[in-house]
């Protein structure tokens, strides 16, 4: 598959994934937003940014197999936090919503419809869903 310039793929900061060769996408086409589980609240601040001041009119949302963001929740990692960097962390992080997902294709379902929702987002701007599969490098389109 092959996109246009002036694309955001958003998807997850683990280092398997590699979108530029699954898309692509050359050097200077895309503005490459990653965080853990490619969340869409969390690239909303950067998606802003590109689209607006910066011309971009696609959104990829791409999730991926074996994500470590489907293997805990909430009280999981807050726990976590707790034992390992203290009393004074956890207050800090205290409700946090760490955005875990059980389920990978409704995660990226999810993502997306928060995306289509947001007023942040113009309609004018083409949003989709992938799963990027570690396994073979290949994607395939949910949404």
């Amino acid at each position: 598959m092959s996109i246009d310039e002036w694309t955001n793929p958003v998807t997850c900061m683990d280092a398997r994934i590699d979108p530029a060769t699954a898309f692509g996408i050359n050097l200077g086409d895309a503005h490459v937003i990653r965080n853990a589980g490619g969340n869409a609240q969390d690239s909303l601040r950067s998606l802003v940014i590109s689209e607006q001041l910066l011309g971009t009119n696609e959104i990829l949302l791409i999730k991926h197999t074996g994500c470590g963001m489907m293997t805990f929740k909430n009280e999981d990692i807050h726990a976590v936090v707790d034992t390992q960097l203290g009393s004074e962390a956890k207050a800090e992080l205290a409700g946090m919503d760490f955005q875990p997902f059980p389920h990978l294709e409704d995660g990226v379902r999810d993502d997306v419809e928060f995306l289509k929702k947001s007023k942040a987002i113009p309609d004018s701007v083409t949003i989709s869903g992938w799963v990027y599969e570690i396994e073979s490098g290949k994607v395939r389109q949910v949404v």
